[in-house]
């Protein structure tokens, strides 16, 4: 862990006893003062008017009782949270996610990492991130209706194509969006297509929104292999987790010429050493809503299921050159960056949102493995939505083939800041430093001209 600037310190210090136990949220802090020291001392003014202060407390933050009932007519609660993190940019823009580890530290620290993530697209786009402790694993078609309309009855009020708008995550895909937007609608009694994003082709979505973040990072982690003259063409890649961002990294990666070998889910590992079939992996996760366990027992041959396995340890057992870590926050730590390293892996980038630990990124870096944070590698489906909300605002739809082109041209874009920035600032590759600073001082530009708000 590295120390922190002696003028950033104190704050640091504030954020950390008015956040008491949010210890996600102060990871993400954290990561990010790490690289403002030589910033504050090249250009005073960013520690002038407490905008670091600023930055780290949300502009808004709400939290709200979800009633719903069950198939058994039993009336069932959860908690609601939106966290209407920063504004200076743009509407709040960030996902919702329904997961039972849902807490208003883990919507914080989604927030925090948000606003810097948007920041880096380059469109106008704040922060923001919400969901529920609520779980759709298990429930009826039923239940998740009833759960998303009593939570979008209240959230309706908090939310706006100009003020705050929402999008899915962990848990919240096309059919919990559909949900949400329809009663949306009817509580507002107007189509208000912006006011939610990852929505049905049909009826207002975005071609190529569904694959975004997961195409997204793998463009990112193609720009960075060029940097060493490499390529995925050839290449074998580990890719954890099996939802949505798992399987649309799997998909680029195929169409580059790579191979992912392994997923994961919750309960274990698959390893499929010829390629994990992607349609058969669809089927299973999509249509089914089943366990990796199936697919490797209707996939057979050489396909193996490792319950409780780990994923990253099987780069001490073949080769492997990139690794994308998709699934939820933490979950490769030292150890596992031990393993990666120590066995020649070229290429690490976050698809998902901070799933590195701290100590996981020190190894990556001190091996000169190249390493993509989350706000830059999963950019990509906040940027598709920003696409969404353009042509929602223009009442326009576009091909896939040019929003995906849109997507790879954006995803170079944050590429190129984050590698420019890190020149600039003496650490050529360091994209941890590109990205942290390219972010914060387009935010932090942004909070100044507008005054103390």
């Amino acid at each position: 862990m590295t120390d922190l600037d002696a003028s950033i310190q104190p704050i640091f210090d504030e954020i950390l006893q008015r956040n008491a136990g949010e210890t996600e949220f102060h990871q993400a802090a954290r990561e990010v003062f790490e690289s403002l020291g030589r910033v504050v001392d090249r250009h005073p003014q960013y520690a002038e008017g407490s905008v670091l202060r600023r930055l780290c407390e949300p502009e808004r933050q709400i939290i709200f009782r979800v009633p719903w009932m069950d198939d058994a007519n039993r009336v069932q609660i959860n908690r609601g949270f939106r966290v209407e993190f920063n504004s200076a940019l743009g509407p709040y823009k960030g996902g919702l996610r329904f997961h039972p580890s849902v807490t208003l530290g883990t919507v914080k620290f989604l927030g925090f990492e948000q606003t810097f993530k948007n920041a880096l697209t380059g469109m106008p786009i704040g922060g923001g991130k919400g969901g529920s402790d609520f779980d759709p694993k298990g429930k009826s078609e039923g239940e998740v209706m009833r759960f998303c309309q009593s939570f979008m009855t209240e959230l309706y009020r908090h939310i706006g194509e100009y003020r705050d708008v929402p999008a899915g995550d962990m848990g919240v895909g096309g059919r919990e969006i559909g949900y949400l937007f329809g009663q949306y609608k009817r509580i507002t009694n107007r189509f208000e297509s912006g006011v939610l994003t990852g929505k049905g082709v049909g009826w207002g979505g975005s071609r190529a929104r569904t694959e975004a973040t997961g195409y997204g990072a793998v463009f990112f982690t193609e720009q960075m292999l060029a940097t060493r003259d490499a390529s995925f063409d050839g290449a074998r890649v580990l890719v954890s987790g099996s939802g949505n961002v798992a399987i649309y990294a799997i998909e680029k990666v195929h169409q580059l010429g790579g191979t992912v070998v392994a997923c994961s889910d919750s309960s274990g590992v698959v390893y499929d050493p010829d390629g994990i079939d992607l349609a058969l992996l669809q089927d299973v996760k999509e249509v089914r809503r089943g366990r990796l366990s199936e697919y490797a027992e209707l996939r057979g041959g050489s396909a193996e299921y490792r319950a409780g396995g780990n994923i990253w340890s099987l780069a001490a057992e073949t080769r492997i050159d990139v690794a994308l870590p998709c699934a939820t926050q933490n979950e490769l730590n030292e150890a596992d960056a031990v393993i990666l390293a120590a066995n020649g892996v070229r290429a690490v980038a976050e698809g998902a949102n901070m799933p590195c630990t701290p100590d996981a990124v020190r190894v990556f870096t001190e091996a000169s493995v190249l390493f993509a944070p989350g706000k830059a590698a999963n950019a990509g489906g906040v940027a598709t939505s920003a696409l969404e909300m353009q042509q929602n605002a223009s009442r326009d739809s576009w091909s896939f083939e040019h929003t995906e082109a849109r997507l790879a041209e954006i995803m170079v874009g944050i590429h190129e800041s984050c590698a420019t920035t890190a020149d600039e600032y003496g650490e050529p590759g360091n994209y941890v430093l590109g990205a942290n600073i390219s972010g914060f001082t387009r935010v932090a530009d942004a909070m100044l001209a507008q005054g103390v708000i």
